[in-house]
């Protein structure tokens, strides 16, 4: 990220409109179940208010003194923190029932990259577990606000044919201004077993 988006994503502005506004539309007829994994949790505009709605959430933030702030939000006492990178994340298949991932993937230098985090956060949910993201479109005011960052947008048409390649199945998009939420699911074993047989 450039300064400006560490300016603006450390603002109690941001934090008070990702808690008032975005994170209620994203998270509107979500079930996230009892483990939260929420990637790319920054300086936890998001966090805190997952930790008061789930039993444990457990944020990876790829930036390590973001990380450090994380860990200072609630002692641990409803979640962890860890630095880690969304492509490769540190964790066993089957652990989380939801991930969540807000202004993440267009962050991500290539689109194998988003894929790859796509695969790797359907082996960490469990059958049944759900997958949701909120991204930007792809226009020049969002180009211009990542100048000297990473800005890889995702398209919402091809994100279905990605994220069924990743194995995610129910997928959905829902547009808000220029920005989206996808939300995808991991079947329940008992229906990959029967596809599998069939």
């Amino acid at each position: 990220m450039n300064a400006v988006e560490h300016f603006i994503c450390s603002s109690s502005l941001w934090r008070h409109l990702t808690q008032r506004h975005l994170l209620p539309w994203v998270l509107s007829d979500m079930r996230l179940g009892d483990h939260v994994l929420e990637i790319g949790a920054g300086y936890g505009p998001a966090t805190s208010l997952l930790r008061k709605s789930v039993a444990r959430v457990t944020s990876l933030e790829y930036d390590h003194n973001a990380t450090v702030k994380l860990k200072l939000l609630d002692n641990g006492r409803r979640g962890e923190a860890l630095t880690g990178d969304g492509s490769q994340l540190p964790f066993p298949a089957d652990t989380f029932s939801s991930v969540i991932a807000v202004l993440v993937l267009h962050h991500m230098k290539t689109q194998e990259l988003q894929d790859q985090m796509m695969a790797e956060v359907f082996r960490v949910l469990r059958p049944g577990g759900i997958f949701v993201t909120f991204e930007v479109t792809d226009s020049w005011v969002h180009r211009v606000g990542h100048f000297r960052s990473t800005f890889t947008p995702i398209s919402p048409g091809s994100a279905f044919a990605r994220l069924t390649a990743a194995g995610f199945s129910r997928i959905s998009v829902d547009f808000r201004g220029g920005s989206f939420r996808l939300s995808a699911t991991r079947a329940q074993e008992e229906k990959l077993s029967a596809a599998a047989s069939a």
